[in-house]
């Protein structure tokens, strides 16, 4: 008779394949690892594909082929729709599964804060499709202005607003900017220098960066305008149009681009009761990252929120690193058979963020020391390869950036659009 118990991980990112990868071919356990797409991707690197500067297969993978080294774990493609946690059950939009234990891994969505608008004619920048439209979009709308007469509609095009200055803000306008420097009048000659348009940076905290310490904050803010990326702090998007992006300081800012980066919020699914959600629709959860009132159903990574660590009361940062770490301390403590459970207890390992070319900022832990320019680039160049899913991954990545760097240009500039004539065939 098969003992082992059945765990189904819903979710394959950081989070989800970390705790899946700890626990594969551990005896005792079952395992079916659930996700809406068939790969897993690296979300720090997503704004190179959306520019056009790294192909997608660089930062993903299939979940498949990742996972054939473990005997133990299965791969099941599916969307969760529902929790029954009575029946030890979830609801996926192609089926059912049972399980022992539940570990929740979904991650964050885009959060518009209930702008309708902004929600339907922003673009978002969170997952694989969302890079590649906002890609078709860019290189689409390079190409339609080099046919408009009409200067003021002509800008309109080339100029973009990004909105939220945390890391994926910052990094995507250090790009554009890079690009327009160095690649659109090469690629466009049919433009002139007065037909670019102005790169936009917006967020309601005084800073750029704002999570991380005063003196990454300043220098970033410095250098972004030194590549011509125009701050605006301390204020809100506050509409959208589609031709106009209205501020809450009352200015307006005519682009046809508003790309999204202000916010993420954690999923919410049927089944779970309003007392296990806090902050940012995150699950509560104990320090032993098991969501409160329910005894077998845990979750990790950004939509966790583990109580009672005195230094995080809100909740730990949505980053890579305490995802990774909460799965490593859940799979120990379910492999050590119940005993000598260790609470979770987040090592901080220090923030990193790039600029541009050469240009990078690094936090070391506790925001004790930090470090730019060039020597923060390599490192963060370096931690980004090792951060890939594997070595594929890791060569591609590093073999994109060395032509980047040498050539200042890329060559994944083409606007692919995937026809819809087999959507019903799924």
């Amino acid at each position: 008779m098969d003992t082992s118990k059945k765990v189904v991980v819903v979710g394959g990112g950081f989070a989800g394949l970390e705790f899946v990868k700890k626990l594969g071919n551990a005896k005792g356990f079952d395992i079916i690892l659930v996700d809406t797409n068939n790969y897993n991707f690296f979300p720090p690197l997503i704004y190179q594909v959306s520019t056009g500067f790294m192909e997608p297969s660089a930062i993903s993978y299939p979940f498949r082929k990742i996972l054939r080294k473990y005997k133990n774990v299965r791969f099941r493609l599916g969307s969760l729709e529902k929790v029954i946690p009575q029946e030890n059950k979830i609801v996926l939009n192609n089926g059912e599964l049972q399980y022992d234990i539940l570990v929740m891994a979904t991650g964050t969505e885009t959060n518009f804060f209930g702008n309708k608008n902004i929600e339907e004619k922003s673009l978002p920048m969170k997952t694989i499709s969302d890079a590649l439209s906002l890609r078709n979009v860019i290189l689409t709308r390079f190409d339609r202005a080099t046919r408009i007469e009409n200067p003021k509609e002509r800008k309109k095009l080339l100029s973009f607003v990004i909105a939220g200055a945390g890391p994926t803000g910052v990094e995507l306008s250090g790009i554009l900017s890079e690009m327009k420097k160095s690649v659109i009048m090469k690629d466009y000659p049919e433009l002139s220098k007065e037909d670019l348009g102005e790169i936009s940076l917006i967020d309601g905290n005084e800073h750029a960066l704002s999570a991380m310490s005063n003196s990454a904050s300043e220098y970033t803010s410095k250098k972004l305008s030194q590549l011509g990326v125009h701050l605006i702090m301390d204020t809100m998007v506050k509409d959208f149009d589609g031709e106009v992006v209205y501020l809450s300081n009352g200015k307006e800012l005519s682009s046809k681009n508003l790309i999204w980066a202000a916010g993420v919020s954690a999923k919410t699914f049927p089944g779970f009761s309003e007392v296990c959600y806090g902050g940012g629709k995150r699950l509560k959860t104990d320090q032993f990252n098991k969501v409160n009132s329910l005894e077998n159903v845990y979750a990790l990574g950004d939509c966790a929120l583990v109580m009672g660590d005195e230094e995080f009361p809100k909740g730990h940062p949505q980053l890579a690193q305490p995802a990774l770490q909460q799965a490593k301390n859940l799979a120990t403590n379910l492999g050590g058979n119940g005993k000598n459970w260790k609470p979770f207890k987040y090592n901080d390992k220090g923030s990193l963020a790039i600029i541009g070319r050469n240009k990078a900022v690094l936090d070391f832990p506790n925001q004790k020391h930090t470090l730019y320019g060039f020597v923060a680039w390599i490192i963060w160049i370096f931690v980004h390869i090792m951060g890939l899913v594997n070595f594929r991954n890791k060569v591609k990545a590093f073999y994109n950036w060395i032509g980047y760097y040498v050539s200042k240009d890329q060559n994944f500039r083409m606007i692919i659009k995937p026809s819809d004539r087999n959507k019903n065939n799924a």
